[in-house]
């Protein structure tokens, strides 16, 4: 159930349901002391399985895999704005919303008889059993840099494993599809966290640059063919668009000139992340922080031009420059 739903909804998770429920499954529900993890565990198990029971919540009945996904990745992103502005209490309650992403898909493929929290939990434990050799095993591994290696041998092992066994399909592309060291990265992921992951397959079988100097080389190179896409786009060339209502003032653009542009241009993402991996930073929390550091200057510039009865699109250019300068002063930061 999504975090907006209806109190109506709700409320009925506390009080409507007992009402259905023998006295014994009702305390499950209903104000009883927990004194272990794994109670509570079983309490949010039983409230999800009775919402999508006969008789439970018709909105939480009618979702289907494809339904919740959007709920699912809008729950993520809350997670990862609590963690960027450290706001633990409210995590809680976000990491909390994801779990109930998890006890949805799994209340629901048991209905199927796909499998079970149970099963989740069964693949859970023992992944990261097989995976921490160094703690459950005899393997040595001292430092974080061995296990990353260590971890690494074992997701191609249990690749490998699968390709053997058949169990990711009997096709004749989907088998030649597992052969690659690509296969697994998620084309459903952001595309920037998927470029990351692509090129860090990439380079564990030694496809990469040698240093971070031909990450910048390469950049220079995919900029210059950017600007040689330019020389094509008509006159005046490019322009930002006017004030006012988006897309006004854009230019027409020839469809394959449009195509190779944004060819090129996805070639510059690809370097820069690239460039951010040789870094150790996560692309997507980079940029995410950026957005967030626009969005604080620019409102900053609004609340000054608001003060004297204006709006940014009634400040000329100049004006917003310096409120913009003015803004990064505020923050102590320079750029």
């Amino acid at each position: 159930m999504p975090s907006r739903q209806p109190a109506r909804c709700r409320r009925y998770i506390f009080l409507a349901c007992s009402r259905a429920l023998p006295p014994a499954s009702a305390v499950i529900y209903i104000g009883c002391r927990m004194s272990s993890t794994g109670e509570r565990f079983e309490r949010a198990v039983a409230i999800m399985e009775r919402l999508r029971a006969p008789g439970g919540c018709p909105w939480d009945r009618e979702q289907t895999f494809d339904s919740i996904k959007p709920y699912t990745l809008e729950e993520t992103y809350e997670v990862l704005e609590a963690i960027d502005n450290r706001d633990w209490a409210e995590l809680a309650g976000e990491l909390g919303d994801l779990l109930l992403q998890v006890l949805f898909y799994a209340e629901m493929a048991k209905e199927q008889s796909s499998f079970s929290i149970d099963d989740v939990l069964d693949r859970l434990s023992t992944k990261l059993i097989h995976r921490h050799p160094h703690v459950f095993g005899d393997v040595k591994a001292d430092t974080s840099a061995e296990v990353k290696r260590n971890w690494e041998a074992l997701k191609v092992e249990e690749r490998n494993k699968r390709q053997s066994s058949g169990a990711e399909g009997d096709a004749a592309p989907a088998r030649n599809a597992t052969h690659s060291i690509l296969s697994g990265v998620s084309s459903a992921m952001p595309s920037l966290l998927e470029a990351y992951k692509l090129s860090s397959r990439a380079a564990q079988a030694g496809f990469d640059w040698p240093d971070v100097e031909g990450l910048f080389d390469k950049l220079n190179e995919e900029t210059h063919e950017l600007r040689e896409q330019l020389q094509e786009f008509p006159a005046p060339g490019p322009r930002p668009q006017g004030r006012g209502m988006a897309g006004s003032g854009r230019t027409a653009v020839p469809e394959p000139l449009q195509a190779r542009l944004e060819d090129e241009v996805g070639d510059l993402f690809f370097v820069l992340v690239n460039i951010a991996r040789y870094l150790s930073v996560d692309p997507e929390s980079a940029l995410r922080k950026t957005n967030r550091k626009f969005k604080r200057r620019f409102q900053w510039m609004e609340s000054r031009l608001h003060q004297s009865g204006r709006s940014a699109d009634q400040a000329p250019m100049e004006e917003l420059e310096s409120l913009w300068q003015q803004a990064k002063r505020e923050e102590g930061r320079v750029d």
